[in-house]
């Protein structure tokens, strides 16, 4: 995080205190940071009580190439790969990149920016003809932004393209010798169209806005596989970028907390960037006063079971006994309301349940995800229970544990119903919650549910199949052009399609375009979703082995996995500073460990 600064000024700091209190709370913030002080010479004395400091950064980028461009109306567009000024200047008016709009022809140019970024467009004329149709003297432009090249080229409405929770496609008017910024969104591509017949403008630089949160990664891997580190890197990268305001699922759609979303999303935040504010904040508060009881979380009963289970989590990586005190009574609450729905003979569940969009329809493999996620939730609350030494909710868990696990459900040979069946330790005597996720490796893989299926594949000592799964399925992503992990992704759609980072030419499909289901059909399919970035988290603790022990890391355990590596290295974030781990091969196949751990934190046996 940013450095920390005193306040300079007794007032300002007073304005804060209120700020900070709880009384306003527009976004997660860290206080008394350097976003926090405002400059001495204001003289509103409540300014700094109606203001948030944005705590997130910027930067300019160029495009990195161009895909495409018309016929006719585009000139030195070589210019816009070459760093700008980023002042406009009345010097070389016409010596810049240069869109002019004839009659009947088309004027416009995709550029590649390229990496998913979040943020919106920035554009810098200098000298401008406006048309007949201009308001004043200003140039009209026709701006589209596409996780994929296909969906910039797209109109609005074609494949499920959306202006829904970010706009991708607008009209903007460009002022002459002047800038003008747009857009919060998800995107790699940009599409420009000049719009009016006779205007013509000359751009000093056509640069994205990258916004992201001043986060340090402090977690690391590297390995002797090249593509398992990309892997990690690129689910990293997602969940940064869905890390703004609060950490929201998908950086293009929804850009909402949805906290069935958000348990993967904890995972890696953990493993990558230990426990910061935003992440106790999308939790904590925001959670709380958002969906006060007797409401569910987001309306959905699983996803209350879900922030139980993350609320957990991040007590466990942080030991905040502080932040689990605040959370306390809204999860004794939560907790009666879910006693409710567990029936006579153990059975917990909902009228309607959801555990993803894959098992909707498969209503005897939601009961039994669900019924796992009950036991999952409920043992995590007597973990809890006992660490603040409450002894009434310790039993009143412990016993409505001992009846959810009387009732064993049937997995329906669906992976994700077996993979949380095999995660809460409930599994008919006979059978191998284990072997249903792992037949046919990645067959039936979700990028959300994915997460648990690889944890199961790890609990049910199958962690070189999950190394191979995480190559070809996540892998297969990258090998198309992603640099971000995807809302959801079937292997079956590459037989016929392109790759993402080009137009689909004829005879082939689109990848992004022609494929997805449910509620992410077509171009309204998020290619940067962070439930997709499981692998982070999963490699940082099985790989390189590092669990917290108890809560904080009072004491860890690391209990590395080589496989077929040669190598691992990397580092895990802890309350007192990272754990570094590096692990290799001797020549009879054995693990050699190096640890180096803060002095606070006890290395288990």
């Amino acid at each position: 995080m940013k450095s920390m600064f005193f306040i300079r000024s007794f007032a300002v700091f007073a304005g804060l205190a209120f700020l900070f209190s709880g009384s306003v709370f527009a976004q997660s913030v860290d206080p008394i940071s350097r976003a926090d002080l405002l400059p001495p010479g204001i003289n509103s004395d409540d300014l700094a009580a109606r203001s948030v400091p944005d705590q997130r950064v910027r930067r300019f980028v160029i495009p990195k190439k161009v895909v495409w461009q018309s016929q006719n109306g585009i000139f030195q567009q070589e210019k816009l790969l070459t760093i700008p000024y980023g002042q406009t200047t009345t010097s070389d008016m016409k010596n810049g990149f240069t869109m002019k709009k004839n009659k009947g022809q088309e004027c416009a140019i995709l550029l590649d920016f390229g990496l998913e970024l979040h943020g919106g467009i920035r554009l810098d004329s200098r000298s401008l003809s406006p048309s007949k149709e201009s308001v004043g003297r200003t140039a009209r432009i026709r701006v589209r932004f596409g996780e994929s090249a296909d969906e910039a080229m797209a109109e609005m409405g074609e494949k499920g393209s959306t202006n829904d929770h970010s706009v991708r496609d607008m009209i903007v008017s460009v002022p002459f010798l002047g800038s003008i910024e747009f857009g919060e969104s998800a995107f790699r591509f940009v599409r420009l169209d000049l719009i009016d017949e006779g205007s013509e403008i000359c751009f000093d630089s056509v640069r994205a806005v990258f916004i992201y949160r001043d986060l340090p990664w402090i977690g690391s891997f590297r390995s002797s596989d090249e593509r398992l580190n990309r892997i990690w890197k690129t689910a990293a990268y997602t969940q940064h970028l869905t890390m703004q305001n609060y950490i929201f699922e998908g950086a293009k759609r929804d850009r909402l907390v949805w906290y069935g979303d958000f348990n993967p999303q904890t995972m890696s935040t953990v493993y990558v960037f230990g426990t910061p504010k935003i992440l106790k904040d999308s939790l904590g508060q925001f959670a709380r006063d958002t969906w006060p009881l007797p409401k569910w979380m987001n309306g959905m009963p699983n996803y209350s079971l879900w922030w139980l289970i993350s609320i957990s989590d991040v007590y466990r990586y942080s030991g905040d006994r502080d932040y689990l005190k605040e959370q306390f009574p809204y999860i004794k609450g939560l907790i009666k309301q879910l006693e409710k729905s567990i029936g006579p003979n153990g059975e917990a569940a909902f009228p309607n349940p959801f555990l993803d969009w894959p098992t909707n329809k498969n209503k005897p493999a939601l009961r039994a995800g669900t019924h796992a996620m009950f036991a999952i939730a409920f043992e995590r609350v007597n973990e809890l229970a006992r660490s603040m030494g409450d002894q009434e909710l310790e039993k009143e868990t412990a016993d409505q544990l001992k009846k959810i696990r009387s009732f064993y459900p049937d997995h329906c040979n669906n992976k994700q119903a077996a993979s949380l069946l095999a995660l809460a330790d409930l599994q008919r005597p006979g059978t191998s919650n284990t072997a249903v996720v792992a037949k046919n490796g990645p067959e039936g893989f979700s990028t959300f549910y994915g997460y648990y299926m690889l944890e199961a594949l790890a609990k049910g000592k199958k962690k070189q199949l999950a190394l191979e799964i995480i190559r070809q399925y996540w892998g297969a992503m990258i090998d198309v052009g992603a640099t971000t992990f995807w809302e959801d992704f079937d292997l079956d759609w590459l037989k016929e399609s392109a790759r993402i980072d080009e137009l689909t030419p004829k005879g082939k499909k689109s990848l992004h375009g022609d494929y997805g289901a449910w509620c992410y059909i077509g171009f309204r399919h998020s290619l940067c979703h962070a439930w997709s970035s499981g692998p982070a988290a999963w490699l940082s603790a099985h790989v390189l082995g590092v669990v917290p022990a108890e809560p904080g890391f009072k004491s860890v355990r690391i209990d590395p996995f080589l496989g077929d590596l040669d190598w691992a290295e990397g580092s895990v974030p802890t309350p007192y500073g990272p754990i570094r781990v590096k692990l290799s091969k001797d020549s009879a196949g054995k693990i050699k460990k190096e640890i180096s751990a803060p002095k606070e934190v006890k290395i288990c046996d």
